[in-house]
């Protein structure tokens, strides 16, 4: 093994090979572990460990600063130096970097920056393996199949600047996702949970959802494409605001560009955008959602800068009791747009105000209407109204008068998000879900199931 082989060590002696004004070292120590399953036994699992080091060299010159980033997998000690000389070379190759900012200075240092990197491995499953080998028996008991999948990641984070920051963050990331299937596989009904550590998810509970849908779909309802009441579970509000939020930044929406942008210019910022008193946020430290505190960019896009790493984060509102608050920026883009400084936060909360659980909603309901179990393929139509088609999946119900009556047929769904904030007539109560179609880049979430009077599905699918 090499001398020097530590996190720490790694970015600290990067640091010291620099030879240009600025000099940005990220080391990510990834470790998981992962269940699958079919057919209710269990068929493969694995535990992986991987390093991967960024290096961001600043070079200033006379037009500006210009910025080089480099990224390389499975670094020792003997490939940091050619590693950090790519990287300058590529800035001094670069032209001025048009977000550049000076390096973030100022920010204590983590107390355990010279600490192991966090690992994960088979024991996060010590617990949950059982209980998932009791929920086999139940379904096979039951005449259902489970299928799914279990995954637990640890990123520990080490950040080093010539400027003196020095940072850590772990993030455990844990989701799970089960499909329970008839034998003639002609139902299928699914569900899905984040978590931190497995210790908060409960297969049995997960069986006992999946199998009452199986036999809610025993009765099939075909039904045409229009716009129906419809009760949206949180995985599905999730997946709708991720992506209002990943459209929000200040820069485009002051150039006119997103449906953020107000007629004639500027923005839409102070504007009511929801009748309900809706209040989207993120919070590094919001409790089980836990994310990083400070910013950590790889690279430089319309919502990160590397010359913000290490920026420290806040509680933010994006919309605040109904009105927008906040757009994202960086503070390159907020310097643009005379905004404040509002950076994305790796987590999404939506607070509502409601008490009810998706099921008392279903039991409230008069008249008939629509309960999804999810959202899939979900792809953007027009960012002038945000507007975004996808097409259900894994069960489509029909409620009437408080009563679950069938599944009926899947549909191809055209709606903005931010259109129906203005729309819904209640929001239940907020809790952790797992975004169906965006999990695996964003599972840090916490929503409240929606109901809107006239979700527009806008054809029928075919889709399972």
């Amino acid at each position: 093994m090499s001398r020097v082989s530590k996190p720490y060590e790694i970015v600290e002696r990067a640091l010291e090979l620099s030879t240009t004004d600025g000099l940005v070292v990220i080391a990510d120590e990834h470790s998981s572990a992962n269940l699958r399953w079919a057919g209710n036994a269990l068929t493969t699992n694995g535990v992986t460990r991987g390093r991967t080091l960024t290096v961001i060299a600043t070079v200033d010159g006379a037009k500006g600063t210009a910025s080089g980033v480099v990224s390389r997998s499975a670094v020792t000690a003997d490939d940091l130096e050619p590693l950090v000389r790519a990287a300058e070379a590529a800035a001094r190759g670069a032209g001025p970097a048009e977000d550049a900012q000076p390096l973030v200075s100022g920010v204590p240092s983590s107390p355990d920056f010279t600490d192991a990197p966090a690992e994960t491995g088979s024991e996060v499953f010590a617990d949950f393996a059982p209980a998932l080998g009791d929920a086999f028996s139940r379904a096979r008991a039951g005449g259902r199949e489970l299928y799914g999948f279990a995954n637990h990641e640890l990123n520990s984070t080490y950040l080093g600047t010539s400027t003196g920051l020095r940072l850590r963050h772990d993030q455990p990331t844990g989701t799970l996702e089960l499909n329970a299937k008839s034998p003639d596989r002609t139902r299928s009904a699914w569900a899905g949970r984040s978590t931190r550590d497995f210790k908060d998810v409960e297969p049995a509970a997960l069986d006992a959802e999946l199998a009452q849908r199986l036999r809610w779909a025993e009765r099939r309802i075909e039904l045409p494409a229009g716009r129906y009441e419809t009760l949206l579970p949180p995985t599905a509000v999730a997946d709708l605001l991720i992506y209002q939020l990943w459209s929000s930044t200040a820069r485009d929406a002051v150039e006119g560009r997103t449906v953020f942008s107000k007629p004639g210019g500027g923005t839409r910022l102070g504007e009511t955008l929801a009748p309900l008193p809706l209040t989207l946020r993120s919070d590094p430290h919001a409790p089980g959602l836990e994310s990083s505190p400070f910013v950590i960019a790889h690279s430089s896009g319309d919502s990160g800068s590397v010359f913000d790493n290490g920026l420290p984060l806040a509680p933010t509102d994006w919309v605040r009791e109904g009105k927008l608050e906040r757009l994202t920026t960086t503070r390159h883009t907020a310097g643009l747009t005379g905004l404040p400084v509002s950076p994305a936060i790796d987590n999404l909360v939506l607070d509502g105000g409601g008490e009810r659980s998706l099921e008392e909603m279903v039991a409230a309901t008069t008249g008939r209407a629509l309960l999804l179990t999810c959202l899939w393929y979900i792809r953007e139509v027009d960012p002038a109204t945000l507007l975004l088609t996808g097409l259900t999946r894994d069960g489509v119900y029909l409620v009437e008068d408080g009563e679950v009556v069938g599944e009926v047929n899947n549909f191809r769904f055209n709606e903005s998000p931010v259109d129906l904030l203005s729309r819904a007539s209640e929001a239940g109560r907020t809790e952790k879900t797992l975004p169906r179609e965006w999990g695996d880049w964003f599972t840090r979430a916490a929503m409240p199931a929606l109901r809107i009077p006239d979700f527009n599905m806008s054809s029928v699918s075919q889709g399972v």
